[in-house]
């Protein structure tokens, strides 16, 4: 890359370097207005499930930690005392499945094809409750035979023991959380977790039987650079994950205060962050990965892949996933739900969600109830993020490309008569070029402090 081309993307990168969302959901959480009643998301349920054919998945918070790492968005509670916490919340957690058995007919015969436990730190439980916990989802949902059943990981905090417990109850599929493997950048982040910790982790699941192994890595962390990024990715590679999470941090010190203890001064500058990313990108191409939708990639043996090749790539609030399911019922603190016309989340204080299961209630939060014209934007968003395209409808055409002049100029779309394509250039601007379909971002001018930035 010639000295022209370089300058041409980093006036790229400062001239999109905005804050947008993510879009796991539309609307996005900020712009949820019509908020659902316990009855109206139990009425949406019963809806939906009417149909025999509707597809299900289980999405299951765990929140507690041990440490506080300062770069993590995730809602946690951070305690070390263990027999505090963990036989009160596995007792929340059956009466709110409870709850929804009891309200929900049809949901004790609705198969579930997909079941994650995320966090937090899933593995936080002891054997005997990780037991309880596993063996109270297969009692009570009706897992479909060929489930996928993952869990996400501290490797610090999680043993042995817990993954053998884990795949007899049919885990397979697991996702190590690294960030980054640099000395200096794990003490800023407060988590120091050396290579052979992840090592371990990796190749007992694997001798255990888990088929897919994932790596959560993150660019954009304090006193990252790119010495440090080829060798956090080099590393990786030696492990050779099957499928990849690659993260642009999120810096929302605005929401998360921990992300105060360290300074803007320390993160990289947005050009410097986007090289990190394009070094990664580069170096896992290289070795076999190829890049799906965004911030993942997979090798060509892994599911993500498989889905994408087929059409059949998912996004939800658990991100990219294989299976495309009607509904998502999250179930503990702060979990999201989703239904065809409404999403619903849970009380996310800890304390709270389970005085409220304890007093007899679904523990309703928030959540938006999606119009029709919510409902057409969402389908077209999941088409874009999920296929690099999108067909245009003649009623968005007009504006669509008005909207999208700019980028259709520099290069990171382009027409192919009414479908709409994101350019190899344009990847990194997805989150951007997903903005055209949602009116309520672009009608509310939304401030720094709403979103993290889109590269």
């Amino acid at each position: 890359m010639n000295q022209n081309e370089i300058q041409s993307k980093k006036d790229l990168i400062n001239k999109y370097d905005i804050p947008a969302p993510r879009y796991t959901s539309y609307p996005t959480v900020p712009y949820w207005t019509d908020n659902p009643t316990t009855e109206d998301w139990i009425a949406s349920l019963n809806r939906t499930l009417e149909d025999s054919k509707t597809s299900l998945s289980a999405y299951f918070h765990i929140p507690f930690c041990e440490t506080l790492c300062t770069f993590c968005g995730c809602n946690t509670s951070i305690t070390k005392n263990h027999a505090l916490v963990e036989s009160p919340y596995l007792d929340a957690l059956e009466k709110e499945i409870n709850y929804y058995l009891s309200s929900v007919p049809h949901l004790k015969s609705s198969p579930v094809n997909e079941v994650h436990l995320g966090g937090g730190t899933p593995t936080y439980f002891s054997d005997e409750n990780m037991e309880r916990f596993l063996s109270m989802i297969h009692k009570l949902l009706h897992l479909d035979q060929d489930a996928n059943l993952s869990i996400e990981v501290d490797p610090r905090r999680t043993r042995i023991s817990q993954l053998e417990i884990l795949y007899k109850y049919g885990f397979k599929r697991i996702s190590l959380g690294v960030q980054d493997f640099d000395e200096e950048v794990q003490r800023l982040v407060n988590r120091i977790q050396p290579f052979e910790v992840t090592k371990k982790i990796t190749e007992s699941s694997r001798q255990i039987g888990f088929d897919s192994v994932n790596f959560d890595l993150i660019y954009g962390l304090p006193r990252q650079n790119l010495a440090s990024m080829k060798k956090s990715i080099d590393l990786t590679i030696s492990l050779r994950p099957d499928r990849i999470a690659f993260y642009s941090y999120a810096h929302v010190p605005w929401i998360k205060s921990s992300q105060r203890l360290f300074t803007e001064d320390d993160l990289p500058k947005a050009n410097e962050k986007r090289e990190l990313y394009e070094e990664g990108r580069k170096l896992l191409e290289a070795n076999g990965y190829r890049e799906i939708g965004m911030d993942h990639f997979a090798l060509e043996n892994d599911g993500l892949w498989k889905a994408l090749e087929n059409g059949k790539l998912h996004r939800n609030f658990m991100g990219y996933t294989e299976k495309y399911s009607d509904i998502l019922l999250g179930f503990g603190t702060s979990a999201i739900s989703e239904s065809p016309d409404c999403f619903h989340q849970n009380e996310k204080l800890e304390i709270k969600y389970r005085k409220l299961i304890s007093d007899g209630a679904i523990p309703t939060l928030r959540g938006h109830k999606l119009n029709e014209k919510d409902r057409y934007r969402k389908k077209l968003i999941l088409e874009f993020m999920t296929t690099w395209k999108v067909f245009m409808p003649e009623d968005l055409r007009e504006d669509a490309k008005e909207y999208l002049s700019d980028m259709e100029e520099d290069g990171l779309v382009e027409w192919d008569e009414n479908i709409l394509r994101i350019t190899e250039l344009g990847k990194p601007f997805l989150r951007i070029a997903c903005t055209v379909f949602d009116e309520k971002y672009r009608a509310s001018k939304p401030s720094k402090n709403l979103f993290s930035k889109a590269l």
